[in-house]
C-alpha cells in the first residue's frame, strides 16, 4: 500500500461521504474527471452524454420531484462540496496529510439512488504547503480554489444561482463534515473543529454565516443565506437556514 492508499483508508470507517475509491476499479464505467462538470460552454441544456453537468442537475431534479434546475443546480453543489470537504478534512485531521484531489485526477460518478462516488486511479498525496503545521489553507485550496470556484462559475453562468447561495451552500457542506467526523472520530474533535473553523473564517468563505462554537457543548451554524430547497414540494427549512435564523435574532458568533 502507497502513502497515499493509506492516508485514503483511513476515511473508510467514517462514513459514504468520506471513502474515496482508489486503485484500479473493475467497472470504471460512468467515471468521468470532474473538471467536465466545469465548463460553462455547454450549450442549452440538453442533459446529454456530451453535457455532463446538465445531466447530473436534471437526475437531481428527477430525484427531487421537481422542475426547478436551478433548485436542482443547488442541491447537486452542495452534496459535491460535502463529498469533497470530507475527504480533505478527513485526511488533514487523521493523517496530517492530503491526497492530490486535483480535478483532472478525481474521478466522479453519480448513480441513480445513491451519492456522488469519487475515484482515484492513481493516488498520490498533494505536495506540502509552506506551512504544514497550519492546514487550513491547504484544505482551502484542495477544495474551493480548485473545485468549487470553477463549478460556481459553471453553474451561475448556466443556472443563474447566486455566489451568495453557493458559497452558503459551501460552507454549510464544511460543516456539515465536521459534524460527521467528530461523531465517527471523537478522538478527533478539538483538531476537526478548529480545522473547519479557520477554513470558515477565510476568504471566500468569511461572511457565509456565523460558526458559533462553545466550549464543552460543541458548535453550530447559521447561514447567511438559503439554499433553495425549501422550493421543492415538501422540501420545508434546512436547520441552519436564514429563513429560520434571521440575523437580526442570533447570538453573537466568537
Amino acid at each position: 500500500m502507497t502513502e497515499a492508499s493509506a492516508v485514503l483508508a483511513q476515511l473508510d470507517s467514517v462514513g459514504a461521504y468520506f471513502t474515496v475509491r482508489y486503485g484500479e476499479r473493475p467497472d470504471p464505467d460512468g467515471f468521468r474527471p470532474l473538471s467536465d462538470l466545469y465548463g460553462t460552454d455547454g450549450a442549452g441544456d440538453g442533459g446529454g452524454a456530451a453535457d455532463p453537468l446538465s445531466a447530473y442537475v436534471r437526475l437531481y431534479a428527477r430525484r427531487m420531484g421537481t422542475d426547478q434546475l436551478r433548485v436542482a443546480a443547488s442541491t447537486l453543489q452542495l452534496g459535491l462540496a460535502a463529498r469533497l470537504w470530507s475527504v480533505a478534512l478527513g485526511t488533514a485531521v487523521l493523517a496530517g496529510r492530503l491526497p492530490d484531489l486535483t480535478p483532472e485526477r478525481l474521478r466522479v460518478r453519480l448513480t441513480d439512488d445513491g451519492p456522488l462516488e469519487l475515484w482515484l486511479p492513481v493516488p498520490v498525496l498533494a505536495p506540502q504547503g509552506p506551512q504544514p503545521d497550519h492546514p487550513a489553507g491547504a484544505v482551502l485550496a484542495a477544495v474551493y480554489l480548485a473545485h468549487l470556484r470553477p463549478f460556481h462559475a459553471a453553474l451561475r453562468a448556466r443556472y443563474g444561482l447566486s455566489p451568495h447561495t453557493l458559497r452558503g451552500n459551501a460552507a454549510s457542506a464544511l460543516v456539515g463534515a465536521v459534524r460527521v467526523l467528530n461523531g465517527r472520530r471523537p478522538e478527533a474533535e478539538a483538531r476537526a473543529t478548529a480545522l473547519a473553523a479557520a477554513v470558515l473564517a477565510s476568504e471566500p468563505l468569511a461572511g457565509s454565516g456565523d460558526f458559533i462554537v462553545e466550549e464543552g457543548l460543541g458548535f453550530a451554524f447559521l447561514r447567511n443565506n438559503c439554499c433553495l430547497y425549501y422550493r421543492v414540494p415538501g422540501g420545508g427549512l434546512c436547520g441552519d437556514c436564514v429563513l429560520r435564523h434571521p440575523r437580526s435574532s442570533r447570538p453573537a458568533a466568537r
